[in-house]
């Protein structure tokens, strides 16, 4: 199906949601990272989504295709789409590992985080590696790259709870034929924020009740040691108590998402009533303000925030394919048929 906008084009077709992740060149956020105050304008929530159904990626992978009929539009650039495999418990497999066998990509990076469980991943440039709890794998397709992803060897053979999500994120049209790239993110890596608490008008106290995981971009002038070839963020944060009010900058002009993995949350507003977001859903917000104010609804709340600078091109997507015109795709195709991806 064939979509038109003023500014986007969109080719749908049977999308194909995996698991992995990387990226390259060096571009840091406008995020000034001063803690909001009263003063700072709070972003509003232009629309929730709700948890979205499970389907079954390959036989490894049960996912909540998050972002639903919204993926893949310019609301979200430069995210592209996100699927969330909630835990679930597996059975020690003595057969061949479950997963997703080998398949291309082009135009787009995919990120991949692992919460339990491991996930193991190999590609055609010869990048092989393992991706265990708390670990980030960043990986830029570029030109085009074969790979594969299955549980781990290790988390095969012992069975137990298995968690992961994946995000693609476009590249703006001057790199989609950059040359594939690998950035393996180990936990202790990841810089950890303390997160303060605040007042529903504003006053920050001195409490800790929480933490955020900066994965890229940059929270309170802590960076995520992610590289991308646009500005993003990408946080993992989680909220100790129920009832905790939180102030998150977060840059003006980026599209913003917020994501509840655990627990529940209001997100609060100057100009609306607050907006309960549940398990699994999804709150989009308006590109008006400087700062989310969230409170927790329930204890251990976990949420990712995620978003970045529009790329404002168009959007032609099919299959493992993401580039800016039918005709893109097309040669996408024929190249992968010639063997031409990962070299």
């Amino acid at each position: 199906m064939l979509v038109r906008s003023s500014s986007t084009i969109i080719i749908y077709s049977l999308v194909l949601p995996i698991v992995q992740a990387l990226s390259t060149t060096d571009t840091t956020s406008s995020n000034k990272n001063i803690m909001p105050t009263s003063s700072v304008a709070l972003r509003s929530v232009k629309q929730i989504l709700p948890a979205a159904p499970r389907h079954w990626v390959g036989d490894g992978f049960h996912v909540h295709p998050v972002f639903s009929n919204k993926a893949f539009t310019e609301e979200l650039s430069p995210i592209l789409m996100f699927d969330y495999a909630a835990p679930q418990q597996f059975k020690p497999n003595k057969g061949s590992p479950r997963g997703v066998g080998q398949h291309p990509h082009r135009g787009f990076e995919t990120v991949t985080i692992a919460f339990k469980g491991e996930v193991e991943h190999a590609d055609s440039v010869g990048n092989r590696d393992v991706i265990k709890p708390g670990d980030v794998q960043w990986m830029t397709a570029g030109r085009g790259i074969i790979h594969q992803e299955f549980h781990s060897n290790e988390f095969s053979k012992k069975g137990g709870e298995f968690e992961m999500c994946q995000l693609w994120i476009n590249l703006p049209k001057k790199n989609k034929m950059t040359k594939p790239h690998y950035q393996p993110i180990v936990d202790k890596k990841i810089p950890v924020v303390d997160l303060k608490g605040a007042s529903v008008d504003g006053e920050c106290s001195e409490e800790t009740v929480g933490e955020v995981r900066v994965i890229a971009g940059s929270f309170l002038g802590t960076k995520g040691p992610a590289t991308t070839f646009s500005p993003v963020e990408l946080w993992d944060a989680t909220i100790q108590k129920k009832g905790t009010v939180v102030d998150l900058p977060f840059p003006d002009d980026f599209n913003c998402i917020i994501f509840v993995r655990r627990g529940e949350i209001d997100v609060i507003s100057e100009s609306d009533d607050p907006k309960r977001v549940g398990a699994q859903g999804v709150a989009l917000m308006k590109r008006e303000g400087g700062s989310i104010r969230i409170q927790s609804a329930q204890k251990n709340t976990s949420l990712l925030i995620m978003g970045g600078l529009p790329l404002n091109e168009p959007i032609a997507a099919r299959g493992p394919f993401v580039m800016n015109t039918w005709d893109e795709i097309n040669k996408a195709n024929k190249d992968y048929m010639m063997g031409k991806f990962g070299k």
